[in-house]
């Protein structure tokens, strides 16, 4: 096995002087930092190349009340975003079981249950990727993906590797779900299983049943248009600033258009920079916060050689929260589409799409903005469908409009980490699109239940 260290150790280097800016974890509590019940049903690497030892982290938690045999029990695989960002943050900041908790006048980071888990009724399963991110291992900086087609390589051959650990993962159906950057990498292993399932025997194949994303960055060339005029409408900035930020959004468009695609990607840094200083906001992820997401004790916690240990992890790993390295490597992809494989995805399984209404990154205008412009004979007919009033536990939660294969969801009270910050609303319509209940519950068979009910 090739060493690590030396890239590990270069890590260790450069964030050594901010370490003391970060709350101290206490060593001397006799709270394990990671107790037996928050510890994840299986954790540890699996390889997505044969010749080398590059290979994804995984931390997978079996579901806490399954409302079916664990043979039938749907699989959720969390990807986060970036580029370059760990599923780690997903685990213990958003929809894991459990928690980072750092509490003002508590001077160590601690583990807390999370009422609104995803794994409450389906398996859980987060990978760090791409290779390089998070606890993942890139051999060579060369084998960093440059492009969704090597991404989605990478996580089939993880995920292959995955279900052979267990007979009864084979029959279980999967859902890929993520946030972010993840509007690119979902669509991308969908599409590529779906295709490298029909030419595979079914004893082989990835049983794909559906993909969600979250505040995704998908269509960039579509959703970089949108800025201006969602910020403008939400009386951020002024009509002077709103034409400012409309040249720079041409530009981006013409870059994008052009193939050019890392002054593309510089053009649309750029314009997210200077709509926040118009805006003066502490952050475009979510308008109403007074400081950033805390999502740095994430990275402090999971630092700990005692953590590090539980999950399976060398104690000469570095923890990165993002990755720059594997930013920069994607740094060309980031304008690229990936909507035509929604667009296969939506005919061929079922797509879930959701944002927090609160990020003015990619929130619901600059993702509406792409739906309708989707190569979709179902198109039509979702944009004329109701958008219904969606209630959680009999409070307003959001809405929700949904026809055929496609759903769209806009969650209240939510930025950009939608599971952090409407924990219970997003549990709830994660197992709802999963178990097609409720606003999601099929049209069709909704009716045909009507009509049945009417005659009696």
């Amino acid at each position: 096995m090739k060493s690590t260290l030396p890239q590990n150790f270069l890590k260790l280097l450069l964030i050594l002087p901010f370490l003391h800016h970060l709350p101290p974890i206490s060593s001397t509590t006799s709270t394990p930092l990671l107790p037996n019940e928050a510890l994840p049903a299986k954790s540890g690497y699996l390889r997505v190349n044969s010749t080398t030892n590059s290979s994804i982290f995984y931390a997978f938690y079996e579901a806490q009340t399954p409302n079916s045999p664990l043979s039938q029990t749907p699989l959720l695989i969390w990807l986060q975003g970036g580029p370059g960002c760990s599923s780690m943050v997903g685990n213990f900041y958003e929809l894991g079981p459990w928690r980072v908790s750092h509490k003002q006048n508590v001077e160590h980071i601690m583990l807390e249950p999370n009422s609104g888990s995803w794994n409450r009724l389906f398996g859980l399963l987060f990978l760090d990727n791409p290779i390089g991110v998070g606890f993942s291992i890139a051999s060579t900086p060369e084998e960093i993906p440059r492009n969704q087609h090597t991404v989605a390589k990478h996580l089939f051959a993880a995920i292959t590797s995955f279900v052979a650990l267990d007979s009864s993962f084979k029959s279980r159906p999967i859902y890929f779900t993520g946030e972010s950057y993840a509007g690119k990498y979902v669509p991308a292993i969908g599409y590529y299983i779906l295709k490298k399932n029909s030419q595979l025997p079914a004893s082989k194949r990835v049983n794909l049943a559906g993909v969600a994303i979250g505040n995704g960055l998908t269509d960039p060339i579509t959703q970089v248009a949108t800025h201006a005029v969602n910020a403008y409408f939400s009386g951020l900035i002024n009509e002077k600033q709103k034409t400012q930020l409309e040249k720079l959004q041409s530009e981006a468009v013409v870059l994008t258009k052009n193939g050019s695609w890392t002054k593309a990607s510089d053009a649309r840094n750029g314009l997210l920079d200077l709509l926040q200083t118009m805006t003066g906001l502490a952050t475009l992820y979510d308008f109403r916060r007074l400081i950033p997401y805390e999502t740095s004790f994430v990275a402090t916690f999971l630092q700990h050689p005692d953590v590090k240990k539980s999950l399976g992890v060398n104690e000469s790993m570095v923890y990165e929260e993002c990755s720059d390295v594997v930013g920069t490597a994607l740094h060309e992809d980031v304008m690229k589409s990936v909507k035509y494989m929604v667009e296969y995805l939506v005919k061929n399984s079922k797509v879930l799409l959701y944002q927090g209404q609160c990020d003015l990154r990619d929130g619901v205008v600059s993702t509406e903005a792409w739906v309708k412009k989707m190569k979709w004979e179902g198109i039509g007919k979702f944009m004329e469908a109701e958008r219904k009033v969606w209630r959680v536990n009999g409070e307003l939660a959001g809405y929700v409009q949904k026809w055929g294969s496609l759903s769209h969801a806009v969650v209240l009270g939510a930025g950009h980490l939608v599971p952090t910050d409407q924990a219970v609303n997003s549990q709830a319509m994660i197992e709802d699109w999963v178990l097609e209940r409720g606003v999601f519950a099929n049209e069709q068979l909704e009716k045909l239940s009507l009509d049945f009910h009417g005659v009696i």
